[in-house]
């Protein structure tokens, strides 16, 4: 009878066998941490990357169910340590985070490279342009057609005082020398045509008639040398309020007594350049009409074309010559190298500054007559009313034949046209000049780019650099 052995022994072996004891694994030294190799001076060691987040479980295989992540964790792996992740659609950025570009808006926020409404909108990157400054009259930039008609008449409330005020005295001045030489010369000649006897009388005549036209002589130039320094006045009043600056009264006087001499020969030339282009026509037009019938149609045909020649002529030069009093007062040169200078900064802009010129013009003639008039007609008006029959004239008579009544409203009513055309005049004459020196500061803002020598000035006067001998108008070669 065989015996079985007991059951968990393995056939073979004796299970009366002692069992060896199991001997403990040997301990395993620690090992110490190694250092990072520091790199040598001037070697270079490319930055270690912090240690990321664990990997994430590979993906299952095709058709095989993968658990999903527990609730409240990403399905996807957090991003490394200075890498940037997208947020997910329609999930707000996080702070700081920049947007990505072409991302859906969130509501409620604006679009990238918007701004939020009622906030004014940021600059982007490379987004240098500003608006020009404008730190008085008219903004530093090319000026446009409107600037230039509307700007000359905002002269007239910035800085009344110096610029009307100068005007009106100029005027006055003129007119006070005319009224008392002439008016002076022909009581004199009246009374002398009155006292002489009946032989002497042709000759006191002639030489009374000689003397008036001589006594004219004296407010004509007492009048050039005024215009010529009222322009200096204005220009320099005009250039400095594009500059934000006001000068006073006595200050423009100052200024524009240095350059008066070279206006007044300006002036002289324009002068005797008309007078003697009307003394060759009408002198041509007599002589034709001297010789017969033939000769008189021809002096028609003569004087017709001469009237539109000359006034063609006229616009012409007085259009290209038209900013000589700038370029003597702002530039300092002389008459010649004015002209050239007018000639050519109006070249290519002939109808710009002919029309800016022209419309200014005819804008303040229409105005003076506007003016004028209606105080005339009821001046007029008025005096009818206090004399309405002449009652006067039979009570007295004046050396000229008329009465005393007649007589002094004659003087009042000159004597109140006076005073509104010499207001009128003030205002034309400031108007007319702003014009001119804004078409000259726009031309060279075109063609010199002297909008950027402006700016400069005036940043350098905020700052505390500019000095009194700075002037962004005189050309640099002439500095």
């Amino acid at each position: 009878m065989s015996e079985n052995p007991p059951s968990g022994v393995p056939q073979g072996e004796n299970p009366a066998a002692p069992v060896p004891p199991i001997q403990p694994a040997a301990p395993v030294p620690p090992t110490r941490p190694v250092a990072p190799v520091q790199p040598t001076y001037g070697q270079y060691a490319p930055p270690q990357a912090p240690p990321g987040p664990p990997a994430p479980p590979a993906p299952s295989a095709y058709g095989q169910y993968a658990p999903p992540p527990p609730y409240g964790q990403p399905t996807t792996p957090p991003p490394a340590y200075g890498q940037y992740a997208p947020p997910a659609y329609g999930s707000p950025p996080a702070s700081g985070a920049p947007p990505v570009y072409g991302a859906p808006p969130i509501y409620g926020q604006p679009a990238y490279g918007q701004a939020a409404y009622g906030q004014p909108a940021a600059p982007q990157p490379g987004q240098q342009w500003a608006p020009p400054p404008k730190p008085g009259l008219v903004p530093l930039r090319p000026l446009g057609f409107g600037t230039l008609l509307g700007s000359p008449f905002q002269v007239l409330r910035r800085n009344t005082g110096p610029t009307v005020g100068s005007a009106l005295i100029i005027q006055f001045i003129i007119y006070l020398v005319t009224g008392v030489i002439i008016g002076g010369a022909v009581l004199l000649a009246v009374t002398r045509i009155n006292q002489a006897s009946a032989s002497d009388q042709d000759a006191i005549t002639a030489g009374s008639t000689v003397i008036i036209l001589l006594s004219a002589l004296i407010p004509l130039a007492v009048g050039l040398v005024a215009s010529a320094l009222l322009q200096g006045i204005l220009v320099i009043e005009v250039s400095r309020e594009v500059l934000g600056e006001k000068r006073r009264l006595g200050e423009l006087w100052r200024a524009a007594g240095k350059r008066v001499w070279p206006l007044l020969l300006w002036t002289l030339l324009e002068g005797a350049a008309i007078v003697v282009v009307l003394v060759v026509v009408i002198g041509v037009i007599v002589l034709l009409a001297s010789l017969g019938t033939v000769g008189i149609v021809l002096s028609v045909v003569v004087g017709i074309v001469g009237f539109f020649g000359l006034l063609a002529l006229a616009v012409w030069l007085g259009t290209k010559f038209a900013l000589v009093p700038c370029a003597i007062v702002l530039e300092r040169m002389t008459v010649r190298q004015a002209m050239v200078r007018s000639w050519r900064l109006t070249s290519r802009s002939f109808w710009k500054t002919f029309g800016v010129l022209a419309l200014v013009n005819v804008i303040m003639y229409f105005a003076a007559q506007l003016v004028s008039t209606p105080v005339g007609l009821l001046l007029g008006l008025g005096l009818n009313l206090v004399d309405p029959n002449g009652a006067s004239t039979s009570t007295g008579t004046s050396t000229a034949g008329l009465s005393g009544a007649e007589l002094t409203n004659i003087v009042i009513t000159y004597l109140v046209l006076g005073v509104v055309q010499l207001v009128v005049g003030a205002i034309t004459a400031v108007v007319q000049a702003a014009a001119v020196s804004l078409v000259y500061i726009d031309l060279r803002i075109r063609k010199e780019g002297l909008d950027l020598e402006l700016i400069r000035f005036v940043e350098a006067r905020q700052a505390g650099r500019a000095t009194a001998s700075d002037d962004p108008f005189l050309v640099t070669e002439r500095r």
